[in-house]
């Protein structure tokens, strides 16, 4: 068959077709039990999908009957195209229905420029490293360092408010570290067995759980608007999130951290009241105001 008889499917087949296709492309695998979880359908009818799904691309996948699970091959060709920017956002909602094709763009409606978006095979090879728990080396181009060999151990993949980055155990400085996910090259999976340190529960700043409290900035004449903006509740915003993720997130919403709101409020709108929370920050250093080097005494 060609592409051109994908388009005389129901939008129902693609749809379930393009699950395949995706999470081959980005997992490795997918069994019937998936279709059947996610679509609600009958094990005859995921049967058929997968059969339809061969006579399409018999030579993407392979059956291992220890398993019941079909597994990517190294020749695998996608069936479905997906834009960059869907196929990140997807696997943030859990996949979506894997259609992640553009959409035309609105006459009335515009969204910001954004950043060149990262190569959709180094997302694929990021993905099922991640999902299989497996080893990659990369080619890595740093601001500070250049260009280097890498072997990574990814876990999670985040978006810091205006670019992608992979979370993950760097074998060079033994330690977990953020790698902006379009400057990876040359990215491949390798047979390395993991130790228990490189693993995501050893992740401490990744797994440590911050409440922050922000306010609008108190030098603001017209506070209320940007409690509006916040949908703050008595004047407050309370935000949960990861240590790892804090400085990136203070310095994306510009948030005065200095020790007495010193910052200019008309460039920075927000302040952080409870300062004491991110003083083990590894990433404070982002933190507009913010100095790693203060004391606090309780």
């Amino acid at each position: 068959m060609t592409i051109k008889a994908l388009e005389l499917l129901s939008h129902a087949q693609k749809e379930r077709l393009a699950f395949i296709d995706f999470s081959l492309q980005y997992f490795g695998q997918v069994t019937r039990a998936d279709i059947i979880q996610r679509y609600k359908t009958g094990l005859a009818a995921a049967t058929r999908d997968f059969s339809l799904y061969k006579e399409y691309a018999a030579d993407n996948l392979i059956l291992k009957h220890q398993t019941k699970s079909y597994h990517r091959v190294d020749c695998f060709q996608p069936l479905f195209e997906h834009n960059p920017d869907a196929i990140l956002a997807g696997l943030c909602r859990g996949f979506g229905d894997g259609l992640s094709n553009d959409v035309q763009p609105s006459e009335v409606c515009f969204n910001s420029i954004k950043r060149a978006q990262p190569n959709v095979d180094v997302v694929s090879c990021v993905m099922r490293a991640i999902t299989n728990q497996l080893a990659i080396r990369i080619k890595y181009f740093s601001v500070s360092n250049g260009e280097s060999i890498r072997e990574i151990i990814p876990h999670s993949i985040a978006n810091n408010g205006s670019r992608w980055h992979v979370r993950a155990y760097d074998r060079k400085n033994k330690g977990f570290r953020d790698f902006v996910l379009s400057r990876l090259t040359n990215v491949e999976i390798i047979s390395a067995e993991l130790r228990n340190v490189e693993t995501k529960d050893n992740d401490a700043q990744w797994n440590c759980i911050l409440e922050l409290d922000i306010k609008a900035h108190p030098d603001l004449k017209h506070k209320k608007a940007i409690e509006l903006d916040h949908e703050m509740h008595d004047g407050l915003l309370t935000l949960e999130i990861r240590a790892a993720l804090v400085g990136y997130l203070l310095n994306e919403w510009r948030v005065d951290c200095s020790e007495n709101n010193i910052l200019n409020p008309n460039q920075y709108q927000l302040a952080l009241v409870n300062r004491k929370q991110i003083i083990n920050v590894e990433n404070n250093n982002l933190a507009p105001g913010y100095f790693k080097t203060e004391i606090y005494n309780d």
